[in-house]
């Protein structure tokens, strides 16, 4: 039985810590591109005189296309290199941001969006089959840690400066200027990282095909899958409109909007690392039901706001995305512990298909449920808290009974 300060013993190499901070800057530009949806929603609506449920369906183009693009690879997905793999998709989403960034009418944002979705939605599943294959489960919960403050620093660095741009030019320029910083990324990947392949030493299966339909009815993953379907739905539920809530109900300006996503960001890169070293010590089952009822208590809270001050918001924001973070990364490290080694990418790349429809759905679905008034308030934004609520407490059951299946012996991949 291992003691509680065993697994946080594990020390990484040199190239390991090169690799998560490769990957790590890879994340960020792949976070940053759909994070910006969100918060230049405010300013691209009223641009392209598109209406909520014409953004909420952009929002939910790129997880959709995301969604296919994953169940399309998912059988070819252990077949290669895993880094060829990464480069070749990271390539099509590099294309589909330069898209976005050249778009002016909602016809061309949306086909640029399924473009970047078909090429970014992969991206995600093959980072945690190479983290997978690369560090051992005692050092998962650190490395999904670190691995995700790319999402904090797209909130301290890319967020706050996009809508600077933003306010300053138009909202293309976000976009256009993510296409250097993008192309960066992947010339160091390219340059620097090991082939990862040990993979394929394994015999395969002879056709993609039977890969894949033996991962989908595997009985041991299913309840993955389903877990990963709740815990997407309450993310892209509240995510496309809370700049438009934020600036037009909580009284937040446009140029204060900024300071909102930079102290969340700085607040929440420190909370990474920490997250992954709980999940680790405590245990990942533990960690995910404490961020669990942070962010509950935080989503009824901040989904009945009325107008506010600028800290209190900014508060409730950092709040909110410790929560998220506290139960991102040991869901992440928890679901690496699944599926077999010859499966790793095609598990991966249907969790990733799953939770992109499944956001997809949320996202369509919430530009329905919610409303924008003639004098740009939002509507009905509350109902959409109470269904990441009941998403959220499902996921928990969801995630008991998988952590039951990996601590039983007979369950556990060869």
């Amino acid at each position: 039985m291992r003691t509680p300060t065993s697994p946080v013993s594990a020390a990484f190499s040199g190239y390991q810590k090169a690799v998560v901070g490769m990957l790590a800057f890879l994340q960020f530009a792949v976070i940053l591109d759909f994070m910006l949806m969100s918060p230049l929603g405010a300013v691209i609506m009223p641009s392209l005189s598109i209406t909520p449920a014409q953004f909420g369906t952009v929002v939910s183009a790129y997880a959709f296309a995301a969604g296919v693009s994953g169940l399309l690879t998912a059988g070819f997905a252990d077949r290669f290199d895993r880094k060829k793999l990464l480069l070749f998709f990271y390539c099509g989403f590099i294309l589909g941001t330069l898209w976005c960034g050249l778009a002016q009418s909602f016809e061309s944002l949306l086909m640029a969006r399924i473009v970047t979705g078909l090429f970014g939605g992969v991206i995600g599943s093959v980072v945690l089959a190479i983290a997978t294959d690369l560090f051992a489960p005692q050092m998962r919960g650190r490395v999904m840690g670190f691995i995700q403050t790319a999402f904090a620093a797209s909130q301290i660095l890319g967020i706050p400066i996009g809508i600077y741009l933003s306010n300053r030019w138009n909202w293309h320029v976000p976009f256009l200027a993510l296409v250097p910083l993008g192309v960066l990324a992947g010339l160091l990947i390219a340059w620097q990282m090991k082939p990862v392949a040990e993979h394929l030493k394994v015999p395969q299966e002879h056709s993609a095909f039977d890969h894949l339909r033996h991962t989908v009815t595997e009985p041991r993953y299913l309840l993955s899958f389903v877990s990963v379907l709740f815990l997407a739905t309450g993310g892209f539920m509240l995510m496309p409109f809370s700049s438009a809530f934020t600036v037009n109900n909580l009284g937040i300006s446009l140029d204060s909007l900024p300071i909102v996503y930079l102290v969340t960001g700085i607040s929440t890169i420190f909370v990474g690392p920490l997250v992954g070293k709980a999940a680790d010590a405590f245990g990942k089952l533990r960690v995910f039901y404490t961020g669990t009822a942070v962010m509950i208590v935080t989503v009824l809270t901040y989904t009945h706001l009325g107008e506010s001050t600028l800290t209190f918001v900014t508060v409730i924001n950092v709040v909110l995305f410790i929560g998220i973070f506290s139960r991102m990364i040991p869901f992440q490290a928890l679901m690496s512990q699944v599926p077999a080694p010859t499966q790793r990418g095609s598990f991966n790349a249907i969790n990733a298909s799953v939770s992109q429809l499944a956001g997809g759905l949320a996202s369509l679905v919430a530009g329905h449920i919610v409303q924008q008034g003639a004098d740009g308030r939002i509507h009905h934004y509350d109902v959409a808290g109470y269904v990441v609520v009941a998403t959220s407490l499902l996921a928990c059951v969801m995630l008991w009974h998988i952590q039951r299946g990996i601590a039983t012996p007979a369950a556990a991949p060869a």
